[in-house]
């Protein structure tokens, strides 16, 4: 597969699966679990009032590097990484290409009070109804796989479901995506054509970015001279994963990071 066909392939490929998922349990039926749901906690509260705004990524595996943590239990590491001092929680759920499902978010919910962001490539209201039933508190857009419409109306109905929405931008021509029912903006150091990572991305764009949203910077973070330097710039969300999720204890080697970050 050629590097810039990955994302097309990975959307592709998540529109079937909706659909597949909607023959198993429909819209309606969906739409009825959302009653009674417990209030979401605020993923963007919770950053701007943290010292170092690190969102902690439940991640198995990359299209780029396969496997990172094949064994790796949703249980466990999340409710750990909340004791090592994590402000949020990020859970990918693609199963094909990252190695999660929603399943993860049920499993973590109930086990720690951090926000969760259910981290996927959300193109249909299902996904947020999806979102919303399993626990989380926050869901993730993705500029470069929705029009500026089509993003506005997904972060709209997100509000409706009372889940907050990160926008995840990766160059200047996607700022018009930016709009009303926004909370947060990422900056994506990772091109999600290659998978390539620059965190020279997030620099580049940070006097680009509005200032009345809370920033963050996703992706390629491994020192903590480099989120002092991104708060330097503006950000307050950190969201790191396979730098916690390559090693044996993730939740130790977080720990240590936030240590290394206090003066």
């Amino acid at each position: 597969m050629k590097e810039q066909d990955i994302l097309q392939t990975i959307v592709a490929h998540k529109r079937i699966e909706i659909k597949q998922q909607e023959e198993v349990v429909s819209m309606t039926q969906l739409e009825n679990l959302l009653e009674d749901l417990a209030p979401c906690v605020s993923m963007k509260q919770r950053l701007a009032a943290s010292p170092t705004g690190i969102i902690a990524e439940f991640k198995r595996r990359s299209p780029s590097k396969d496997w990172i943590n094949r064994e790796a239990d949703a249980a466990l590491i999340p409710p750990a990484y909340e004791q090592a001092g994590a402000s949020a929680l990020s859970i990918l759920t693609d199963e094909r290409f990252f190695g999660g499902t929603l399943k993860d978010i049920r499993t973590a919910r109930p086990r720690t009070s951090l926000p969760i962001l259910r981290k996927d490539f959300t193109v249909s209201r299902y996904q947020l109804c999806q979102a919303k039933v399993t626990g989380s508190d926050a869901v993730l857009l993705i500029a470069s796989v929705l029009s500026a419409e089509e993003c506005r109306t997904l972060a709209r109905q997100a509000h409706e479901l009372q889940l907050e929405v990160l926008l995840e931008l990766h160059d200047e021509a996607e700022l018009e995506h930016v709009n009303e029912f926004v909370d947060m903006v990422g900056v994506n150091n990772r091109h999600l054509g290659t998978f390539r990572t620059d965190v020279e991305t997030s620099f580049r764009l940070a006097d680009r970015l509005p200032k009345d949203f809370l920033l963050v910077s996703e992706s390629g973070i491994s020192q903590p001279e480099t989120v002092r330097q991104l708060r330097e710039a503006g950000f307050r969300g950190f969201l790191m994963g396979e730098a916690f999720m390559k090693t044996a204890d993730p939740a130790a080697t977080l720990s240590g990071f936030i240590k290394a970050l206090q003066p």
